[in-house]
């Protein structure tokens, strides 16, 4: 089932209270408060972004890709999704994509995906988990790598075929295109800006991505 619902931001750039650009491989840990925009760019084109939110007072009630997709009654993410936690509670709702859907049944890349997907010697390539744990090892508010559930893979293409298997395509994403979302709560963003090399998800060149922020008295 596809999800198409296309819309630009009426934001200014030029008026974000915070900016940073992420770089390929590297994790991001931000907190935004309630009613903030937090609009994520791919400033190349073709990039995936591996993304965990959390309840900011409560790291146990995180995002639930089951109870989004139940509650959509869809299994990409676009304009208007209302992102669920594992408690019931929206955490965020997406209110701009010029990209199109985004996948969240992929996962995220890890070690041992890696060599199982590919290679035995692919095992110690970088992966997704590893910057998800750097991330909140950074952090250091006693998060561990059981906190690091189901994720979103913002601008990642991941059909899934008549016979219900997962397949990685090239993005459907272009250089300069953007997810918005707004924070429904105080809520804990953790990403991956993905390392991955070994399928078409990054089109084999991984590149940097640019978060945005905006006060919610940002009009």
């Amino acid at each position: 089932m596809h999800a198409t619902n296309l819309k630009s931001s009426p934001l200014d750039p030029e008026a974000a209270l915070h900016s940073f650009v992420v770089e390929a491989g590297n994790p991001f840990v931000f907190e935004i408060a309630k009613g903030q925009h937090v609009r994520i760019v791919d400033l190349e084109g073709n990039q995936a972004v591996d993304t965990i939110f959390y309840n900011a007072h409560d790291y146990a009630d995180r995002y639930s890709a089951q109870d989004t997709i139940r509650e959509q009654g869809n299994i990409y993410l676009t304009t208007g999704t209302a992102l669920l936690s594992t408690n019931g509670n929206i955490l965020l709702t997406i209110t701009s994509d010029t990209c199109g859907r985004h996948d969240t049944l992929g996962g995220a890349c890890a070690a041992e995906s890696n060599m199982v997907r590919y290679d035995l010697g692919k095992r110690h390539m970088h992966a997704c988990r590893n910057s998800f744990l750097k991330g909140i090892q950074q952090w250091n508010r006693g998060m561990d790598k059981r906190d690091i559930t189901s994720n979103i893979n913002f601008f990642m293409n991941v059909p899934v075929t008549s016979d219900g298997k997962l397949t990685f395509e090239n993005g459907v994403s272009d250089a300069g295109k953007y997810v918005e979302l707004r924070a429904e709560m105080d809520v804990l963003m953790v990403i991956s800006n993905c390392p991955q090399l070994n399928n078409p998800c990054n089109g084999y060149n991984p590149t940097p991505v640019q978060i945005l922020i905006w006060d919610k008295n940002v009009q």
